[in-house]
């Protein structure tokens, strides 16, 4: 990759994060410490808002947009490959949003590269058990409950078809053991549980901050888990 090139993919990468730490640029590109900061003073010198937080890391000053990006042929298509995974590893509400999100990468292609990514649509197929079906449309929902911090309420069938009201502080989302799983604070059993999501019958976002004011990482929890993948 030339200088030109990583200069780009580092903004980008500033843009996608609130905070980015050296280590982290110098791992993503593939260069040492000593050069990202050379290359950040490079960007501050064509007029990029940067500043820096220790130990966050580097961010860009709130107000500052880059214009719209391009993508290439091999990035158009990895994204193209991802939507076919979707269908065995998310659920409907995901895959609305990424169908969404591909067609707005989809309209910054030229032509050629269109009609290309339309071959190669038409020539990728995934066979997938249906072990790997998603019949719920909630995910979505759980992922900005979890960023917002707010309380949901579920309607949870355990496996004795026994169905409970729950008022839970979703911490994080697992897949393990070919399954989504919600790990969350429940307030009935006042304990972290494990809720299978293809058990959960419905889920409603109280807005209602945590009442909790401190949880377990999702990493600490997933060391619980009883299995390993």
């Amino acid at each position: 990759m030339n200088r030109i090139d990583r200069l780009f993919g580092i903004l980008v990468l500033l843009q996608s994060r609130k905070y980015v730490t050296a280590e982290k640029i110098a791992s993503q590109f593939d260069i040492s410490v000593r050069t990202v900061y050379r290359d950040m003073k490079a960007l501050g010198e064509q007029g990029i808002p940067l500043s820096f937080e220790q130990p966050k890391g580097y961010f860009i000053v709130q107000g500052y947009f880059l214009p719209p990006i391009s993508f290439n042929s091999d990035e158009a298509n990895a994204l193209l490959l991802m939507e076919r995974f979707l269908g065995g590893f998310a659920d409907k509400s995901i895959t609305q949003h990424y169908t969404t999100a591909l067609n707005k990468v989809k309209t910054v292609l030229r032509t050629a590269q269109k009609e290309k990514l339309e071959i190669l649509n038409e020539n990728i197929k995934l066979q997938l058990p249906e072990r790997l079906t998603n019949n719920f449309d909630y995910l979505s929902i759980l992922q900005n409950a979890i960023s917002a911090k707010c309380i949901i309420e579920i309607d949870y069938k355990n496996k004795k078809e026994e169905v409970s009201k729950r008022e839970v502080e979703p911490i994080g989302l697992v897949f393990y053991a070919f399954s989504w799983h919600l790990i969350a604070w429940c307030h009935l059993r006042n304990e972290y549980r494990d809720f299978k999501l293809n058990n959960i019958i419905n889920v409603k976002c109280t807005e209602i901050p945590f009442r909790k004011t401190e949880h377990m990482s999702l990493n600490d929890y997933m060391k619980l888990l009883p299995v390993n993948y």
